[in-house]
């Protein structure tokens, strides 16, 4: 093993350095399977330092699936799944990773089929309203929307979210608790600043988004993953664990898709209660479930229970709005407030957007908005499962529909994943790869695709289907 070279001065953490130093080597595979690491006494030595962050660099890997403990032997790499292993193949072709990490590039090209897991359809959005309403923000009257605005979030449309979010999601909350920002990076970096002395490590579904155990970790976080059943996180596992603050997505977790049932809600809450912990609701499509009513929040389940809303315009709207929140508990708000003294931040959030939206939201267009797309993602949603079911038939299995933006399709196929892809979009048909969303890879490799259906126009779908069931199988 190359031995690392460790910023003392850094503000990521030493065992956060050394941790992701191995797992390169390991990605790269500089370290191979079965290549014992050097015992903790060995490497803090060298490295001269304590035990304590060698010990904890080593218990993140032990629990991401990289390498292994034997009794008496030590530490050695694990083989690694398939999604992993490909990684390190800087020569191969394009498959859709970036380099030796587990993260899709950003795909800017035009395809005749696209499957975006994300994509909203625009061609329904009120361009005209939105207009006037724009013009209407923008006026000599309100000069003061040109600058910064409300670090909070500007009041109006606070309180219009308030009133939004009890009526569609059940959340219980007042304008005071609400956080506006840009976009949920932001949020999230100032809720890994504001908890960071709460707890050092985090729990996070496995799979999971990947956006949220990224900022935490690269704050210093000690990530602990833990495990989906059929109804959604594991609590055993959870309270096995020694984390206090949780991630989740209960409502449509992501990426697999299933509803966490009220049973398992209470076992969460009284987590929280027991350890005196925060847990994190991402709920990033709450809205558009297309049979059967949207699943009400966790958060809405304990007034005032220790949890942390998640939420945002993007799929609702558009992305580039830029317009996200949190509902932070009350215990949180005073913590929220000494952070903007300190650090003197302004609003990322354009307060023209933001007045643009609370009027939109004032005269009730979002909620007719919000009814008008569902019927318009329902269509596709339905038409996407037919298709599956009569191109791929026994071939594929469908997991986490009736809700969201996407499905995951889980192909039986005797090609690798990697070539899978590449030939889908050799043939104009861009999907993705689920391998980037497991924070600790199953031992089998799956071949799992996202599969979007909100952007690609109706008419596309089956076609598009059935191509790529011809490529695939």
């Amino acid at each position: 093993m190359l031995i690392p070279k460790l910023d003392g001065s850094s503000p990521v953490p030493q065992y956060v350095q050394l941790y992701e130093h191995i797992k390169q080597e390991i990605v790269s595979g500089r370290l191979e399977e079965n290549d014992r690491l050097p015992s903790v006494r060995k490497l803090a030595d060298f490295l001269d330092l304590s035990t304590t962050p060698i010990e904890l660099a080593y218990q993140q890997l032990v629990a991401e699936g990289f390498v292994e403990s034997e009794q008496r032997r030590g530490l050695y790499v694990r083989k690694l799944p398939e999604p992993y292993a490909r990684l390190g193949n800087d020569d191969g072709p394009d498959d859709g990773y970036n380099g030796k990490q587990a993260f899709p590039t950003r795909d800017n090209k035009v395809y005749e089929y696209d499957f975006h897991l994300s994509q909203n359809d625009f061609t329904h959005f009120p361009f005209q309203t939105w207009r006037k309403l724009f013009r209407q923000a923008l006026s000599p009257e309100r000069s003061g929307l040109l600058f910064y605005g409300d670090p909070q979030g500007e009041p109006g449309l606070r309180q219009e979210i308030a009133k939004y979010l009890h009526r569609f999601r059940g959340v219980a909350c007042s304008p005071e608790q609400i956080v506006i920002g840009a976009d949920q990076h932001l949020l999230l970096n100032f809720l890994s600043m504001m908890l960071k002395d709460r707890s050092g490590e985090i729990a996070f579904e496995n799979p999971g988004y990947v956006l949220f155990s990224s900022t935490f970790r690269k704050h210093g976080y000690r990530i602990v993953p833990i495990s989906l059943e059929e109804d959604g996180i594991d609590i055993r596992e959870l309270n096995a664990s020694r984390a206090k603050l949780v991630s989740v997505s209960p409502s449509h977790q992501f990426p697999r898709g299933m509803i966490m049932p009220i049973s398992k809600r209470l076992q969460l809450l009284e987590w929280a209660d027991e350890t005196g912990g925060y847990i994190i609701e991402d709920d990033y499509d709450g809205e558009f479930r297309y049979h059967g009513r949207p699943i009400p929040s966790l958060q809405g389940l304990r007034r005032n229970g220790n949890v942390i809303y998640l939420g945002g315009f993007s799929q609702v709207l558009a992305p580039a709005l830029c317009v996200n929140y949190m509902v932070l508990p009350y215990s949180l708000v005073e913590d929220y407030q000494r952070l903007q003294y300190d650090l003197l931040f302004e609003q990322s959030s354009s307060p023209l957007h933001q007045t643009t939206l609370q009027l939109f939201m004032e005269k009730g267009l979002l909620e007719k908005h919000i009814r008008k797309m569902r019927n318009v993602y329902r269509k596709k949603h339905d038409l996407l499962i037919d298709s599956i079911r009569t191109h791929f038939g026994e071939k594929a299995n469908v997991i986490g529909k009736d809700a969201g933006f996407h499905i995951l399709l889980e192909v039986d196929s005797p090609k690798p994943e990697e070539q899978m892809v590449r030939e889908a979009k050799e043939a104009g048909i861009r999907v993705a790869s689920a391998a980037f969303t497991w924070l600790s890879p199953p031992a089998t490799a799956r071949k799992e695709f996202f599969i979007g259906f909100g952007g690609i126009p109706l008419e596309r779908i089956d076609a598009g289907i059935k191509l790529l069931s011809g490529i695939w199988l």
